[in-house]
Parts: structure tokens; C-alpha cells; sequence
């Protein structure tokens, strides 16, 4: 079997074997995303006491999609969903308060609070209900909303949230991928936020969140009439896969996905099998 086609079947397991590894290392990165497209329109709302920068996207018959980034994020994490999705959806992300280019007040950060402030955005934008993709903080935000205003989602899409604040690895602190976000995102709010020398306060206020919430009991949780699918790589550096399988066992007839090969950072790291969970979930009937 030696000679040229030796030669390309060699040439064709090494190129596996690199994809292979490529796929299996895919967690180590955090990517940065692409340009956002252009949106229909973006501004500030004015929303319980700051500004909040939104955009919104696609076909205004198209049914809403609502995005929600994590903690010390913005909302250009989701350029490549927004740039799937808004083909057929009208896709709403923004920058929750304190992050990105949305101003932030004296008010103690909290999760009741700040899914007051994507409620009232929707109602800024006359928007009644939406599906809702979270992913982190923004998972745990939708949770919050499924809790008290189910009313206002069609589904959840949740991406690695938490219910208590044992369900955070002790060791995401020390976790070097988990800290390139960090340090990525302080360039982030150096370079586009109305206060770009606040950072470490701002980090400082949203930390006191973190230490005690979210702090739900399974009761509550066992309360979400939401059709809700529940989200996590298998290598993810912050939240615990039995947290994980506790809050889709507790949810009624919430579907547990665990993404292969991917952190945290999914959305990131997979962006079109990402996408495609995405819609598999919200396009289902």
C-alpha cells in the first residue's frame, strides 16, 4: 500500500487527528466573536434608574428571540447567534446594568433586579413575550423570570446558571481559561463603557450579588411552568454537573443537553452546533 495513495490516506489521518484534538482542546479557548451585524436599531432605554443598551435584529414578523449574556460580559458575546437567528427571528440582546455600555447606579446588584430591567426593555420595545436564551448570569436571570413572570416567555433556553451559590465550582477563582474572560472582558468595559476607569468597583458591586444569590429551593425551582431546556459543556469551569442534572430533574419536563468538548465559553467556542442547539430547542413545535 505504499505510493500515492499510502501518502493520502496518511495525509487524511493526520488531518483528522489534528481536527480531533482541535475539537477535544476547543474548551482551553475562549474566542473572540466576530463583528456584530448591523442592527435594525439600538439605543439606551431608560430602565428603573440607568440607561441600557440595546439592539435589536432581524424581521420584525419573526417570532422574538431575547438574549442574555453572563456576568461581566455584553451583549456582542452572541454576534454568531445573532447573525444565524435574525434570518427568521426578530433577536433582542443588550448589555445588563453596570456592563458593556449600560450605566449602573448605587442600586445593589441583584437577580430580581435585573430581571426587572430586561422586563421593563421588553416593555420599552412593546415586546409581550419572548423566548429567552441566558447563558451564565443570564441564565439565572431567566430563571427568575420563568419564577415570577412566566407569563413573558415562550421557552428557556438555559446555559449554564446556577439556582444556590453552591452550585459554582470552588475552583473557577483559580481557573486560567475562566480568567482570560475575565481579563478579556475588563478590556471590554475599558474600551466601550460610560465609565471605562470603574471596573474593578463595578466588578467589586456585582461580586456582593454572587456571594449569596442565587438562593432558590427546590420547591421554587419545581415551580417554573416554562418549557425549559437546561444547558452545560462538559467542561465547565464554574457551574457542577450534578447542580446542573439537579435543576433539570427539578424543572417539569425540562430536557438536560450537555454539549461535548465545550466550557463555559460554548457559545464561543461551537458556534454553529451552539446555534444549532438553539434552534433545535426554540424552532421545535
Amino acid at each position: 500500500m505504499r505510493g500515492p495513495r499510502f501518502a493520502l490516506f496518511s495525509l487524511v489521518l493526520l488531518t483528522m487527528g489534528v481536527a480531533n484534538a482541535w475539537a477535544s482542546d476547543r474548551w482551553m479557548d475562549v474566542p473572540t466573536p466576530p463583528p456584530m451585524p448591523d442592527p435594525i436599531k439600538s439605543g439606551l432605554a431608560p430602565v428603573n434608574g440607568i440607561e441600557m443598551y440595546y439592539a435589536v435584529f432581524g424581521p420584525a414578523e419573526g417570532s422574538p428571540i431575547l438574549l442574555i449574556h453572563g456576568g461581566l460580559g455584553y451583549a456582542d458575546i452572541w454576534a454568531n447567534q445573532v447573525a444565524d437567528l435574525s434570518r427568521d427571528h426578530r433577536v433582542i440582546v443588550a448589555d445588563s446594568r453596570g456592563h458593556g455600555r449600560s450605566t449602573r447606579n448605587a442600586d445593589p446588584f441583584g437577580y430580581d433586579l435585573m430581571a426587572a430591567d430586561y422586563l421593563a426593555l421588553l416593555d420599552y420595545l412593546e415586546v409581550p413575550k419572548v423566548s429567552l436564551v441566558g447563558w451564565s448570569d443570564g441564565a439565572i436571570i431567566g430563571f427568575d423570570i420563568a419564577l415570577h413572570h412566566p407569563e413573558r416567555l415562550e421557552k428557556l433556553f438555559a446555559h449554564a446558571g446556577n439556582v444556590t451559590v453552591d452550585g459554582v465550582k470552588p475552583t473557577v477563582a483559580e481557573d486560567k481559561v475562566f480568567n482570560t474572560y475575565i481579563e478579556d472582558m475588563g478590556a471590554v468595559y475599558r474600551r466601550v463603557s460610560p465609565t471605562p476607569d470603574q471596573y474593578d468597583a463595578f466588578v467589586a458591586q456585582i461580586s456582593e450579588m454572587w456571594a449569596t444569590q442565587p438562593n432558590w429551593s427546590a420547591s421554587d425551582i419545581a415551580g417554573i411552568p416554562t418549557p425549559t431546556e437546561v444547558v452545560l459543556g462538559d467542561h465547565d469551569e464554574a457551574i457542577s454537573l450534578e447542580h446542573t442534572e439537579s435543576i433539570a430533574t427539578t424543572i417539569p419536563g425540562a430536557k438536560l443537553v450537555i454539549l461535548k468538548g465545550l466550557s463555559h465559553f460554548a457559545m464561543l467556542q461551537d458556534p454553529e452546533g451552539y446555534t444549532a442547539a438553539i434552534r433545535d430547542f426554540l424552532d421545535a413545535p
